[in-house]
């Protein structure tokens, strides 16, 4: 098993895509990239942490690769608007990639670099890659959020539409 970092916006509906994919086991809502230890909700929030809400996923790389990883992550939020996704406005929303190893790096190059030749209407790719330090879980009432919140507002009007658009482009990767 491995693990993969992803901040593509708010948590909660990036949990939600990764959650559904084969070969992924487990996914932890959680905070990196800043300079705060033991960071919080509302100190992340406040966007003076340097921290990103971001997600750690476990998988098995004989039935999902990093690459495909990675190319969900690139279709499932908007990589070309910086520190923001839909109203999340803020640095803790920023589209990052916290890479572990000199070959995730790479990869993760490799992909935004051919995401960014795909683009035809004149936008840039602002997914950060960086090295991951430490990553922080975050509150457990974060885990699990659209599982468990099926029925609230932001679940149905934000999250389910991504999902629903997530199954439909990478139906061969969904459970």
């Amino acid at each position: 098993m491995r693990t993969a970092v992803f901040g593509g916006g708010c948590f909660w509906c990036t949990e939600a895509v990764f959650q559904m994919l084969k070969g992924v086991s487990k996914v932890e809502s959680g905070y990196a990239g800043g300079k705060m230890e033991n960071p919080s909700y509302e100190a992340v929030s406040s966007g003076n942490t340097g921290h990103a809400e971001v997600i750690r996923v476990t998988y098995d790389p004989a039935i999902i690769s990093y690459e495909d990883l990675l190319t969900v992550f690139f279709g499932s939020h908007d990589p070309t608007t910086p520190n923001r996704q839909g109203a999340d406005v803020g640095e803790q929303y920023r589209s990052v990639i916290l890479y572990g190893t000199e070959k995730e790096r790479a990869t993760a190059e490799h992909v935004a670099r051919e995401i960014q030749e795909s683009l035809k209407d004149g936008s840039r790719v602002v997914t950060q890659i960086i090295q991951l330090g430490k990553f922080f879980p975050a509150e457990d009432y974060h885990q699990n959020y659209f599982k468990e919140n099926t029925s609230a507002p932001y679940c149905q009007l934000i999250i389910e539409p991504k999902i629903e658009k997530v199954k439909k482009r990478f139906a061969e990767l969904v459970k």
